[in-house]
């Protein structure tokens, strides 16, 4: 049987097989989450899209924040599909949800005009076609429906990331040369130029948004430049940022000889732990009228 990358990253990758992390993890997307459902202005009796549904954040709130109405929960993996139908029987809402394994940019399964509401979160990360994806989101949307997303804005991070001495926001000035190596496994995963995870900015999503169709486009840019959050090394050490990455300590076997291991961890183990760090991250919200 194949691996499904995706249901594998987002219930357990994502998380570094840690319930505490995941737990934090989750705490920090429910404000998105909540943001997103806000920008779309949902309405009794709707229907909403949840594009790239996951494990259902976005279309199990908008059923919390609406007594009526349906939630189409669409995704390319089969698993998680899979997952949110059980989720959604066990809190008793299946007859207020549907199923549709669809790719953002290919939502061909749906009639023209057919939702109210389409909502996504840290979906067009994963789309090289996103120009086709927005006309497909203007194309399914009703007359005055609305469309509410939230992308990070990998790109904006990346300038510091490709100093030689620092490594996830840190600087492993000692250990530059097997950082190096480290950072080779990823640039080789994800170029920076056409990685459809760094290729675009929120310049791109309103040019995005405007050659689709829609006349009226919100974006919002958040930035923050902030000490690390976390000092937990073995999540740091055992997360996987994306379903295409390795986690460091997969990398870190992969092109690391037991010595340099040891000295990578020597000196970067102390920083993560004391928080001496930089992160970069930038996101946006990005919020259309049809």
């Amino acid at each position: 049987m194949s691996r499904d990358i995706w249901s594998e990253w987002l219930l357990h990758r994502r998380f570094g097989g840690d319930a505490q992390h995941m737990q934090k993890v989750l705490d920090f997307l429910r404000p998105i989450r909540d943001k997103v459902l806000h920008n779309a202005r949902l309405a009794e009796g709707q229907t909403v899209l949840d594009v790239g549904c996951g494990d259902g954040l976005i279309g199990f709130g908008a059923l919390e924040k609406i007594a009526s109405g349906t939630v189409i929960l669409s995704d390319i993996s089969q698993d998680l599909l899979e997952y949110v139908q059980s989720l959604a029987r066990d809190m008793g809402l299946l007859d207020r949800c549907q199923f549709v394994r669809a790719p953002a940019e290919d939502l061909s399964a749906l009639d023209d005009a057919s939702v109210d509401v389409v909502a996504l979160r840290s979906v067009l990360i994963y789309v090289s076609a996103k120009q086709q994806a927005f006309r497909e989101f203007y194309r399914v949307l009703r007359p005055g429906g609305r469309l509410s997303l939230f992308e990070p804005i990998n790109r904006f991070g990346i300038a510091a990331s490709d100093q030689p001495h620092v490594f996830a926001g840190y600087d492993v000035t000692p250990v530059i040369d097997i950082a190096q190596k480290i950072k080779a496994v990823y640039r080789q995963l994800q170029p920076v130029d056409s990685d459809p995870m760094l290729n675009f900015d929120e310049r791109d999503l309103i040019a995005y948004a405007e050659q689709a169709g829609f006349g009226e486009i919100h974006l919002e840019l958040q930035v923050d430049i902030v000490p690390p959050e976390d000092d937990d090394w073995h999540a740091f050490i055992g997360t996987a940022g994306n379903p295409n990455i390795p986690t460091l300590e997969e990398a870190m076997q992969q092109v690391l000889t037991l010595d340099e291991m040891e000295r990578l961890v020597a000196c970067l183990r102390p920083l993560v732990e004391s928080r001496q760090g930089i992160h970069r991250r930038a996101v946006a919200y990005l919020w259309t009228v049809k």
